[in-house]
């Protein structure tokens, strides 16, 4: 009988995943306040939230400011938006709408047309094409978004919603 016997290395072992931010960072001093720790917390945890989004919207072939935009006129109707209306609604602010609506329409998901009063005026409305590509993501980005947050709580998703809604209504 053959056994085959390897010395474990330290490649073998569990990856000790730092469980604070101040670990993560290689960070050797105190935060000097907690509003600091709290807010570098939330940008580190966004900007991981945001690179795995994107890479889960890659083959999709759309980037999340384009996914926005698409909800954002599938929730319009028929009717669609302007540019500006868009802007307002974006959860992340883009500083130049008209590209973002230009890419969109090249790649067909969107269409725009002027207005017959003021031709200054353009509304865009989603494609069916847009319609489908949507279609073709709700189920999964919803799974993805439930992966996104393992062993968090209804309970603690929603404290946290809480939280940053105060947060944001503060600042204006």
């Amino acid at each position: 009988m053959q056994v085959n016997w390897r010395i474990a290395t330290t490649s073998d072992m569990p990856k000790h995943k730092p469980s604070t931010l101040a670990e993560e960072i290689k960070q050797t001093r105190p935060f000097s306040c907690a509003e600091e720790e709290a807010y570098l917390n939330l940008v580190r945890s966004s900007a991981e939230l945001a690179h795995s989004t994107d890479r889960f919207l890659k083959p999709y072939g759309i980037t999340q400011s384009q996914y926005n935009v698409l909800r954002i006129l599938r929730g319009a109707g028929a009717d669609g938006l302007g540019r500006n209306q868009i802007a307002e609604r974006m959860v992340t602010p883009t500083p130049d709408a008209s590209r973002l609506l230009d890419r969109l329409e090249e790649s067909g998901w969107v269409s725009r047309k002027r207005g017959k009063e003021d031709r200054r005026q353009v509304t865009s409305c989603i494609t069916a094409a847009g319609l489908k590509l949507l279609k073709k993501l709700d189920t999964p980005i919803t799974a993805f978004h439930k992966e996104q947050f393992p062993g968090v709580s209804k309970t603690d998703l929603q404290q946290l919603i809480r939280i940053l809604s105060r947060i944001r209504s503060s600042r204006s």
